[in-house]
């Protein structure tokens, strides 16, 4: 492992010299891809020269082991101890930051949330789901653009599909992919029965037309006036549009901008993350063919969570995770459930090489 990180050390120390170099600044786009492969770099090159340094005050207090003095003897072996539980822990994150980072990590994300099993309940909960992951994405500083919504008359959404736009957005959110349980009384139940409804969420990487070849001949569009809230002009000209993917029957329709263009190139975004995901979702099950993903993207018809509000818990089933404060999740703090899930993911890989 180390050899290949010295590797590194040495690409990377290129990569600074390239970086200050007049004439590929000059050159904008060839700048910008050195840049990030340099910034891709520096955390495993500080790790790894953090890892020497602990390795050098290992080596010295080794030496100061051997004076006369008790008193610097006794310090040596402190110094020795606490260097060398250093050391393995720096290897441990070495090991992590050396894992083949997902190359949609660093992107935008489009979202897609339906109402499941339960009818009305269901709707209402994936209203409360866009809610919590909007709140999210506000604790993050990203932009929140609705695509589309089919409201419900009983509040909530039958489907509703969103981007969020951010930096990492995709690395934090993509485990969010799956079947959500909730439990509770519903407000339209008179005899305050708990009722279990089921809603599912896809989380897509928004991707760039370089990623997805894409035969505008196999695209068919067709234009209607928009319904529900959204101005007058919205509601009074055909601007809302529905696209329909011929090979796949994938529909798409995009009505939350007033100019018809523009509501169709959000639909072709939307096309393109699901024909990425489409052939992402392919490359997976061939691998979970072979064995069991019980993190990571998973199976899009899996029940991942449960929210259970007479008992202010929520649980999720991939890594036995169980929180009692059903409440400030719901009101978009979910770090402590992503960061449980990144690092499980992590585990699960590192046990694999």
């Amino acid at each position: 492992m180390f050899a290949a990180v010295a590797e590194l050390e040495r690409k990377y120390i290129d990569l600074s010299d390239k970086i200050n170099d007049p004439d590929i600044i000059a050159d904008n786009g060839t700048w910008r891809k050195l840049m990030k492969e340099h910034s891709d770099l520096s955390p495993i090159v500080e790790k790894y020269r953090e890892y020497n340094e602990t390795q050098h005050n290992i080596e010295e207090a080794k030496l100061l082991l051997e004076e006369n003095d008790d008193e610097i003897r006794a310090l040596a072996k402190e110094e020795l101890s606490e260097n060398s539980e250093k050391l393995e822990n720096i290897a441990n994150e070495l090991k992590i930051l050396l894992l083949p980072k997902d190359p949609n990590d660093d992107k935008n994300v489009i979202v897609e949330i339906r109402g499941g099993a339960g009818g009305d309940e269901a709707n209402i909960f994936a209203g409360d789901l866009f809610r919590m992951y909007s709140r999210y994405a506000d604790s993050k500083r990203w932009k929140v653009e609705v695509m589309s919504a089919n409201e419900s008359e009983m509040g909530g959404y039958r489907e509703i599909s969103f981007m969020i736009i951010g930096q990492g957005a995709y690395s934090r959110l993509k485990y969010e992919s799956g079947v959500h349980r909730v439990q509770r009384v519903p407000t339209t139940e008179s005899g305050g029965r708990i009722h279990t409804s089921t809603v599912t969420v896809a989380v897509l990487p928004e991707v760039e037309d370089v990623d997805v070849k894409l035969d505008m001949n196999d695209c068919k569009f067709d234009v209607f006036r928009a319904s529900g809230n959204g101005g007058q002009c919205v509601n009074t000209t055909d601007s809302a549009v529905r696209l329909t993917h011929i090979p796949t029957g994938i529909v798409i329709s995009c009505q939350d901008e007033k100019s018809q263009l523009k509501n169709k190139d959000k639909a072709l975004k939307v096309l393109m993350s699901k024909l990425y995901d489409l052939e992402q979702q392919k490359q997976h099950d061939e691998v979970a063919a072979e064995r069991k993903s019980q993190i990571g993207r998973g199976n899009r018809n899996e029940r991942i969570r449960t929210y259970n509000f007479p008992q202010g818990r929520m649980t999720d089933h991939r890594v036995g995770l169980t929180l009692y404060r059903l409440e400030s999740i719901m009101n978009g703090d979910i770090d402590e459930i992503t960061d449980t899930l990144i690092t499980a993911d992590r585990a699960e890989k590192l046990a694999e090489r």
